[in-house]
């Protein structure tokens, strides 16, 4: 904070007394700027009252249960009376913000919490403000809203040493008058102070900010692996489908023995059959597949020949390529045994043939 804080000495020493932000006070000029603050939504009967501590968050979060124990024997040490922590921030300069309310449970059962007003009214009691002091509690304060008549009142007149013009232009620019009321910043100080809340709340929402993106990147992780076991939940299903539907099949068919086979089967084998002969088409779905399958085993394997230098074939595929040339093999093979059959008969033909021009001279001769 110490460019900052230099760079507020140097603001300072370039105001001049007469602009209409700058006051003299002890000789010396005051800054006079309106900020905004969040309008107070809690009601009184919320119980809500804030404790600002000097002490760090860590330790201050470290030592609750303590906190809570000795805030109950401020309390009295009532058995009918039971504090909670509402929520704990940090704040500037080692300073942590607690806000507690009180539950009071009946001897019929119920329970109510202590309005805000009366447990800050106990806990500015002189010796109960002590006690406070002791374990560290600087400043106390309710977090009740305010009423549409304290809330025009407060609008409606300025802040002792804000000038009116500054506090009615603040009401002009307000961004969300219905969220926002404006806070009145008197000195360089005040300012320093306003400055620092606001870099404290920029760091704790980039806190937040960073849990949250760790909470998605494991929840995007936890997505990824529920998909996959969606998918092998889904081949699971389908395998226990076909085995189920094997088994209505064999039953059928024992059902089934010894009747004649009916018309709608007829249909349906035939309809079978035309299913089966599309798909066994070499143009078709098995085909297809099967190419497909052929280039992915050798687009798998090319960077593996490449890397190794040297070729390789897959035992699949090279059972593959037997099976192919076994079957060119025999396809040649019964080629040429038709072209030798064929050649057998050409020859007889041509036999024939001049054995009956043969007989036929010898007849007109």
């Amino acid at each position: 904070m110490e460019p900052v804080a230099g760079l507020l000495r140097n603001w300072e020493g370039l105001l001049q007394q007469q602009q209409p932000t700058c006051r003299l006070h002890a000789g010396e000029p005051i800054l006079q700027a309106v900020g905004y603050s969040c309008v107070p939504v809690s009601k009184d009967e919320d119980g809500l009252v804030a404790l600002l501590l000097n002490k760090k968050e860590a330790d201050v979060r470290a030592q609750q249960q303590q906190l809570v124990e000795t805030l109950h024997k401020v309390l009295g040490s009532n058995q009918s009376l039971t504090v909670n922590v509402d929520g704990v921030k940090a704040l500037p300069n080692d300073q942590t913000e607690v806000v507690i309310y009180v539950v009071e449970r009946s001897p019929n059962g119920t329970s109510k919490r202590i309005p805000a007003t009366t447990l800050f009214s106990y806990l500015e009691q002189g010796n109960i403000k002590a006690q406070l002091a002791s374990i560290g509690v600087a400043m106390s304060g309710t977090r009740t809203e305010l009423s549409p008549a304290q809330l025009k009142q407060l609008l409606q007149n300025a802040p002792a040493g804000v000038d009116p013009i500054i506090w009615e232009q603040a009401k002009v620019d307000n961004p969300e008058p219905d969220k926002l009321i404006p806070v009145p910043m008197v000195g360089f100080k005040e300012l320093l102070r306003r400055l620092q809340f606001q870099e404290q709340m920029t760091k704790q929402h980039q806190t937040r900010v960073d849990i949250i993106s760790g909470d998605i990147s494991e929840l995007q992780k936890n997505q990824a692996t529920t998909v996959a076991k969606i998918a092998q939940y889904k081949r699971k299903l389908m395998d226990l489908s076909h085995r189920v539907l094997q088994v209505l099949i064999k039953q059928e068919i024992q059902r089934k023995s010894g009747y004649a086979i009916q018309v709608d089967e007829e249909h349906l084998r035939v309809q079978l059959d035309t299913i089966q002969s599309e798909l066994n088409a070499p143009t078709q779905f098995k085909g297809r597949l099967n190419e497909l399958m052929s280039q992915i085993r050798m687009q798998n394997h090319f960077g593996a020949v490449r890397s190794e230098e040297r070729y390789s074939v897959d035992a699949d595929l090279l059972r593959e390529i037997k099976q192919h040339l076994k079957q060119q093999q025999d396809g040649l093979s019964h080629l040429i045994s038709v072209i030798k059959d064929d050649l057998e008969d050409i020859k007889l033909i041509e036999h024939g043939l001049s054995d009956s021009g043969h007989l036929r001279g010898t007849i007109l001769s």
